[in-house]
């Protein structure tokens, strides 16, 4: 009788443990199976980051309504979707996101786009989409949350890699809409920006197929980024757009009011911000169609995003006129999130050469330029929110690597600067936390 009340007792208790590791195996195993029970019992608490005038701040959704400043030091991975998709390559997305975390570091930008016809692409066609490539951003997600990450999203590339606006030129063009030769028309054309519009929906709306959150209600995604480094063929095109700008962040914000929204600029001031032109790395970067000031002052924008690479940008000149000229760059954009436009400014892409000799040491004179203004701005209260290195790299996944890509561990001067900066940066918003009286 004893053993059979024992039985009885035991039983449950088997089958909730199996079920419990069946669960885990299947998070963290190597085929493409998945089950639909949500997994939100692994999930750490997060909460939603806003923003208040040039910071930004994280509001606790725990019933408390703390509200605590937020410093950004983070990093690129573009390829997190991709190496998502097959099973047997996710432990490569959880590696580079756990030594992001051991790093320090607390935001990552990614892509949330993949058009075109490839194995791996996202979006096939217009409003045609892959459920596994879906389900390899879901991992993503999950994944960074698991870290206590939070990602910028990126919606669409302004280059053809990865289909770009080009793709979505291409598939208007073969739906027989009448669309001039240049892309950009992407930014005008109404068949293609309704094209646009539906991807945004699916994305935002999209259900977690392992967590069972949506996106549009997922406190690890940081920001919703309209487009990586918007550029116009032509600068008479730049009203267009800056309508563009203001119809997208408008029509996210109608989708999903809990996440913020930015532009993903480079940061080029336009032909119109004629005292600024002298900061632009050349001539020609007043007639891309952009303009930091412009483009970034939309309502529904909520913080604005500088790119920088001085190695690209002046590639002829010596380490002098970079640091220079980098150092002007930041200073620039800094006061103009302070004193212009009110919002926070985040350098989302800070990159340097270093595959030739002698590079890793100006990389890191380069990188620890911004990193002292961004430390010396978040001391102060002031608008540079934080930087995102470009782009870092794990073992074994040399197809996404570019002249700017390095993997940390096997460069310990850069390692320990983003660790350095890091670190001071959670000083400071600790000691803003300490010092924020209650409300």
């Amino acid at each position: 009788m004893d053993s059979q009340w024992r039985a009885k007792r035991l039983f449950p208790f088997l089958g909730i443990l199996l079920l419990l590791s069946l669960l885990y195996l299947d998070f963290n195993n190597s085929n493409s199976s998945y089950f639909s029970f949500p997994i939100f019992l692994w999930q750490p608490k997060m909460g939603f980051v806003s923003t208040n005038s040039t910071q930004f701040i994280i509001i606790d959704d725990g019933g408390g309504g703390r509200v605590s400043a937020f410093y950004v030091n983070g990093w690129n991975s573009y390829w997190l979707m991709m190496k998502s998709v097959w099973s047997p390559s996710r432990s490569k997305v959880s590696e580079m996101l756990k030594r992001g975390a051991q790093m320090g570091l607390t935001v990552c930008r990614t892509w949330a786009f993949s058009d075109g016809r490839g194995p791996d692409a996202l979006q096939v066609s217009p409003g045609l989409f892959n459920e596994r490539v879906f389900r390899g951003l879901d991992y993503v997600i999950v994944e960074a949350r698991r870290n206590h990450i939070r990602l910028i999203l990126s919606l669409v590339n302004n280059l053809a890699a990865f289909g770009g606006k080009n793709q979505y030129v291409k598939w208007a063009k073969e739906a027989g809409v009448n669309v001039s030769l240049s892309d950009d028309s992407f930014f005008s054309n109404p068949v293609i920006k309704d094209y646009y519009k539906a991807y945004i929906k699916a994305v935002v709306k999209r259900k977690n197929s392992l967590s069972g959150v949506r996106y549009s209600e997922e406190p690890a995604i940081f920001a919703w980024e309209l487009m990586n480094e918007p550029r116009c063929a032509s600068s008479s095109s730049a009203p267009v757009l800056q309508a563009w700008i203001a119809e997208m962040a408008a029509y996210i914000k109608s989708l999903d009011k809990r996440h913020l929204v930015t532009v993903g600029l480079e940061g080029f001031y336009g032909l119109n911000t004629t005292n600024k032109s002298e900061v632009n790395p050349g001539i020609w970067a007043a007639s891309l169609g952009t303009d930091f000031i412009l483009n970034s002052a939309i309502d529904n924008i909520d913080f604005a995003s500088v790119h920088a690479y001085p190695d690209s940008w002046i590639p002829h000149a010596d380490l002098e006129a970079k640091t220079n000229y980098l150092s002007n760059w930041v200073d620039s954009h800094i006061s103009d999130g302070d004193f212009v436009l009110r919002k926070p400014v985040f350098f989302t892409e800070v990159g340097s050469r270093w595959d030739v000799d002698g590079k890793v040491h100006e990389r890191d004179v380069l990188l620890k330029i911004v990193y002292d203004k961004i430390y010396e701005s978040a001391k102060k209260r002031q608008a540079g929110a934080g930087a995102l290195i470009w782009q870092l790299l794990v073992e074994d996944v040399d197809g996404y690597s570019d002249q700017f890509s390095f993997v940390p561990q096997y460069s310990p001067s850069t390692y320990k600067l983003i660790e350095e900066q890091s670190c001071r940066l959670q000083r400071i918003s600790a000691g803003h936390n300490r010092a924020r009286k209650p409300e």
